[in-house]
């Protein structure tokens, strides 16, 4: 058995899964998702496609069994590889959770480290969820609450491709935290769902306040306040400067 483990590991290994979740609503995506994987050229400087097949596991992540598998493993180091995914009315958020967002990012990037049946993986990769979000072209069901607008640069007022637009706030009944986002498109445009309450001034009163932050990166961001009903119409325009 002390051969075959190693032969099993080598061959069913994967350096990153990858979970497609779709943040709107609130669960694994098994369905309509792309993705495609690239590797860094050093000597190029730029991102080269790949045609390695990816797998969906019965979990719903999306690996790549037997990346970085190789003849001689000592003979090339550690290579640069990302995924990049596509779904019909979502942009998907880079990096995978846990990682500072950067509008820059153009996929999950991670090491392959390569290895052999000699010289297995020395280390396993955790599973990492990719949220899908809604875009400004995500089919929200009849009735849905939401805001429009734009995020431009404070200073250039050019417009912000694939900032961060996000709503916090707490239910009135429960206080249980909800939490909105979207990406804005090419052109800075977004389009943000509010299904929860804002703020009260009081519990009676018609008008809810909510706080609308867009975030280019740590250092560059904007906020501004909307009111509902009052300002359900306005297009919103979210200026990103310097923090």
């Amino acid at each position: 058995m002390s051969a075959f483990l190693p032969l099993a590991r080598s061959t069913l290994y994967s350096p990153v899964w990858l979970v497609p979740f779709d943040d709107y609503a609130r669960r694994v995506r098994t369905a309509g998702v792309e993705v495609r994987l690239e590797r860094f050229d050093d000597a190029g400087g730029g991102w080269l496609p790949l045609d390695d097949r990816a797998v969906r596991t019965p979990g719903g992540a999306i690996a790549f069994p037997g990346l970085g598998r190789r003849a001689e493993p000592w003979m090339v180091g550690p290579e640069r590889h990302r995924v990049r995914f596509a779904a019909a009315g979502y942009q998907p958020l880079y990096p995978a959770d846990g990682r500072p967002f950067s509008a820059d990012l153009a996929g999950v990037e991670f090491l392959v480290h390569p290895y052999d049946d000699t010289h297995p993986p020395s280390a396993e990769a955790s599973p990492r969820l990719v949220r899908l979000l809604p875009g400004t072209a995500f089919p929200y069901p009849p009735g849905a609450r939401t805001v429009r607008g734009a995020v431009r640069d404070a200073t250039t007022g050019a417009p912000v491709a694939n900032a961060l637009v996000e709503a916090r706030g707490r239910t009135s009944q429960d206080l249980a935290p909800w939490h909105e986002r979207t990406l804005s498109d090419p052109r800075g445009a977004f389009r943000l769902a509010l299904r929860w309450e804002g703020e009260k001034a009081a519990e009676q009163a018609g008008e809810e306040t909510f706080r609308l932050e867009a975030t280019e990166r740590p250092g560059r961001t904007g906020s501004l306040t909307v009111r509902l009903p009052r300002d359900a119409e306005h297009r919103h325009v979210i200026e990103i400067r310097e923090q």
